[in-house]
């Protein structure tokens, strides 16, 4: 007697529930733990973070933290944005070796983007923007070669962008428009395809010290408000002291033909008496 074909899929689903969880990983709960440590939660979206659910973040597909998702008892995911978590990235961040997607948009994190985040060699997306982010733009991310997405937008990065960044092939999206970047645009992010910019001016749109395709290109630096502003003052000054110099010069030379002695007294003058 045949059994009927649900029978196998029913066995199978029992045996996946059964199985023992993975064990869980130690890169990610060094991860995830020094995150949290580096962090404060004022509106307190990470409660549910505590020291005895790091030592097991993830059960197989199924994560109980918040903005934590898993894959095969590893961390996939993590979304936490819109939080108003403040403080700093801390490099252990790249522990989670298993991370695709990383967001952490939207709140009030500081300091620099920590380029220990190149070991994430699966990362495909990266969102840390509208933060209060500085420093410069890691070069070493351009080794995430599976990144799609950059969004870094309405931080205080300053600094070029990293001509590196222009090879990543799978980038689809890049955004740091709204910071304080300085610079050419490197050509290979402003490669012109089919007539259009590979990524267009909103995406470098915000910071003036950016130039080159598809920006403006660079443009001369005038004079300053205050130098022109001296220029004009120092210009004035010395056409009035030339004016009463030349006054002056005028004044002393109509005195002296007006007290010289005409040519008879001279005469007499210089004859001696007998």
């Amino acid at each position: 007697m045949s059994r009927p074909p649900h029978h196998h899929l029913l066995l199978l689903a029992a045996a996946l529930l059964l199985s023992p969880p993975c064990a869980a990983d130690p890169d990610d709960e060094r991860c995830l733990s020094s995150l949290h440590r580096s962090l404060s939660d004022p509106s307190g979206g990470l409660r549910n973070w505590t020291t005895s659910s790091f030592a097991a973040p993830c059960v197989g597909f199924i994560s109980n933290l918040q903005g934590v998702t898993c894959n095969n008892g590893r961390v996939y995911k993590l979304a936490l944005p819109g939080l108003s978590l403040a403080g700093a990235l801390p490099p252990e961040l790249s522990n989670c070796t298993n991370l695709q997607s990383l967001d952490l948009s939207a709140n009030a994190l500081s300091g620099p983007i920590p380029a220990a985040l190149s070991a994430l060699l699966n990362l495909a997306v990266l969102n840390l923007s509208a933060n209060a982010l500085s420093g410069a733009i890691p070069r070493d991310l351009a080794a995430c070669a599976y990144l799609n997405v950059i969004d870094l937008h309405a931080n205080r990065l300053s600094g070029p962008i990293p001509d590196e960044l222009g090879l990543l092939v799978r980038l689809s999206t890049f955004d740091v428009s709204d910071n304080r970047l300085s610079g050419p645009i490197p050509a290979l992010l402003a490669n012109r395809t089919t007539g259009a910019a590979r990524f267009n001016a909103s995406s470098f749109a915000g910071n003036k010290d950016l130039y080159g395709y598809p920006l403006p290109p660079m443009r001369p630096r005038g004079l300053s408000v205050l130098a022109i502003v001296g220029i004009g003052l120092g210009s004035g000054l010395l056409s009035l002291v030339l004016s009463f110099s030349a006054v002056c010069l005028w004044l002393r030379a109509t005195d002296r033909t007006a007290t010289m002695p005409g040519d008879d007294a001279k005469i007499s003058h210089l004859m001696p008496d007998y």
